[in-house]
């Protein structure tokens, strides 16, 4: 159709391709521009030009209804499919599904995801170069890509992150139809990818008692070993929705957030509470800012942040925590601590003193029990050797 009602700087109309499912419509570019006169002479034109002009046109259309008529036939049209499918249709490379996610989620200002997308594009692009077929990524090349990023020094964590991002471009891939069920190489009988048992940094109370009564005479050090002991206490938040906090979120003696990392991931938004205990408010009164509704509870943002620069605060203040920790940790003999050691803590102390493990769950804001259950010390040395002790008392 001739898109009479968006007419561009040359007094030309744009000949657009719509498609209407549902009663909603949408338009897809064929890039060619005419007048009306020109649009309603074009399908029996005999010049040259037009006949040439009427291909590209017929060409396009062809392309989009092709697709359509799949995604159809197979049962699984959406416009949000189609879109893909059609952004995909020049350039069906890995590489190319890899540069779509980051720019999607560049639009969503979900800069950790893109970044962590983009290092793994990296790693794919220096094994196998700049054009990788979907057809190519095989359960045997995943095996060989798998044992280039072991010869470069990578952790088997690490490695997981890689693969399971790969995973989560192919099954777009097989949504979109660009990749056959039989090509796919994950799964059973094919590649699976090792599940890494967490490092286990669990701390005892009486070493974070220590850790909070830790000081050695400078302001820095007791800021951020507050702000660690405040991601401990407040049910081991992330640094990321740590830094978010505002006073508006206290409600009742509680504080009320919703996690960054799953908020765009579930059905469902999770709300997650944690009482504002007398430690905590000490550490608020300490060093936030002063109490109003819609400032933030800690000076790290300042709400003038575009979703860039509040992602490079996030990870500052997480480098800041994390350097003033391993100084602690180092003093007080108890080794390397973070904050994931913080959020490790909160779900562990509660389990020994016999919490309700659906009840830690959902203080984290996990979606299942199984991902809490990888967070618990289940196995700790000391609780293995007071096991060992118990069979030689005979």
């Amino acid at each position: 159709m001739l898109d009479t009602s968006h007419p561009k700087k040359t007094g030309l109309y744009p000949v657009r391709i719509r498609v209407t499912y549902a009663r909603r419509r949408q338009y897809y570019p064929t890039g060619k521009d005419m007048t009306p006169e020109e649009w309603a002479a074009l399908p029996t034109s005999k010049a040259r030009k037009w006949v040439a002009v009427r291909k590209d046109v017929e060409s396009s259309y062809q392309i989009v209804r092709s697709t359509v008529e799949e995604l159809a036939t197979a049962g699984g049209f959406s416009f949000d499919t189609l879109n893909k499918r059609l952004k995909h249709s020049e350039d069906t490379t890995l590489n190319a599904a890899f540069r779509t996610k980051i720019n999607d989620l560049q639009a969503q200002d979900r800069i950790g995801s893109k970044l962590v997308y983009n290092v793994v594009l990296q790693g794919v692009e220096r094994y196998a170069g700049a054009r990788i077929g979907f057809e190519s990524v095989s359960a045997e090349w995943l095996r060989r890509y798998e044992r280039f990023l072991l010869g470069e020094g990578k952790s088997r964590t690490t490695i997981g992150i890689h693969m399971r991002h790969i995973r989560a471009i192919l099954n777009d891939a097989c949504r979109c139809g660009l990749l056959k069920e039989a090509q796919y190489p994950f799964g059973r009988g094919r590649y699976e990818i090792q599940a890494g048992e967490g490092r286990k940094m669990a701390l005892t109370l009486e070493q974070i008692g220590r850790i909070a009564r830790y000081d050695d005479g400078t302001a820095t050090t007791a800021r951020y070993r507050d702000y660690w002991l405040f991601l401990y206490l407040c049910n081991g938040i992330n640094v990321a929705d740590f830094v978010k906090l505002r006073y508006r979120d206290i409600v009742d003696g509680e504080i009320c957030f919703i996690r960054q990392k799953t908020e765009r991931t579930t059905k469902t938004r999770k709300e997650i509470r944690a009482v504002v205990t007398e430690q905590m408010r000490a550490i608020i009164d300490r060093w936030g800012n002063p109490p109003r509704a819609d400032v933030f509870l800690f000076p790290v943002l300042d709400g003038t942040e575009d979703a860039e620069q509040c992602h490079a605060k996030t990870i500052a203040a997480a480098g800041a925590i994390n350097t003033r920790m391993r100084s602690i940790g180092k003093a007080l003999n108890l080794g390397n601590i973070s904050t994931y050691t913080a959020r490790h803590s909160f779900a562990t102390v509660l389990k020994r003193a016999g919490a309700n493990i659906a009840y830690i769950s959902e203080s984290l804001g996990h979606s299942d029990l199984k991902t809490t259950e990888n967070y618990l010390a289940s196995f700790e040395r000391e609780e293995r050797q007071k096991n060992a002790e118990l069979l030689t008392k005979f």
